[in-house]
């Protein structure tokens, strides 16, 4: 019987700043094994997976009795790997996080995937917190998302968009309440299929941002705001100063 709400944790050991990042180990747990960690203390997810290509990652997964499926080593996103487990395993909506969400708690994934089962016809859903920082502004690392006024992106970049022409110096944050997007992905078992289905999208390969796949293809991915802070760790030296996050 297929499960109703399926986590995918897809990891890979290359990460290009921080190789072999989560089998780093904290505290005797390789990283990954907090992410895990985290997603459990969702109520409304059935079943967590950690998806990967790698032996080494799967490994690890078993060490902390994860359950583990092995995916092909040629895809190029997360919610492709994703798709790939639900071809394996069935279920109808599927989380996809990432795996260096550090201090996002599942319980944060509740309240979509409730509002997502009340909603059949939503394929798409993620989301995103208020930026407070004028400087995250300018960092490429966080990836700002613009928000119609029912909640539905409108575009992501990770440059500040939208552009505050009449604020050329001082506080843009006070012209426009600009938003971070969060990287966790909810997908609709049939809106999973068909962005796989999807070549990948022009803006999605120039901003190296995977949901742009969906709206370069006239779907809409519905926001839900959070006050919850999630914090990437890029370096060894992130960890010591996020370690309150990882627990």
């Amino acid at each position: 019987m297929a499960h109703s709400v399926v986590a995918v944790i897809p990891a890979r050991m290359n990460s290009t700043r921080f190789p072999g990042k989560v089998a780093y180990l904290h505290r005797g747990k390789p990283l990954l094994f907090y992410i895990w960690k985290q997603v459990r203390q969702s109520r409304l997810v059935d079943r967590i997976v950690i998806a990967s290509d790698s032996p080494e990652v799967l490994s690890l997964a078993e060490s902390f009795d994860a359950e583990a499926v092995r995916t092909s080593a040629k895809h190029q996103t997360g919610s492709d790997r994703v798709a790939e487990v639900m071809s394996k395993i069935g279920g109808s909506i599927f989380v996809n996080v990432q795996a260096d969400n550090f201090g996002l708690s599942g319980r944060t994934f509740d309240p979509v995937l409730r509002w997502m089962k009340q909603h059949p016809r939503v394929q798409f859903a993620t989301l995103a917190r208020k930026i407070a920082d004028q400087r995250d502004l300018d960092r490429t690392d966080c990836t700002k998302v613009v928000a119609s006024h029912d909640r539905y992106a409108l575009w992501f970049s990770r440059l500040p968009v939208p552009f505050i022409r009449d604020c050329v110096t001082g506080n843009r944050l006070s012209h426009y309440p600009f938003l971070e997007h969060i990287g966790v992905y909810f997908f609709r078992a049939a809106g999973l299929a068909q962005y796989a289905g999807w070549k990948r999208s022009a803006a999605e390969r120039a901003e190296s941002l995977e949901q742009l796949r969906i709206l370069e293809n006239g779907e809409r991915i519905r926001l839900f705001l959070t006050t919850a802070r999630s914090v990437s760790v890029d370096s060894p030296h992130d960890v010591k100063a996020v370690e309150s996050l990882i627990r």
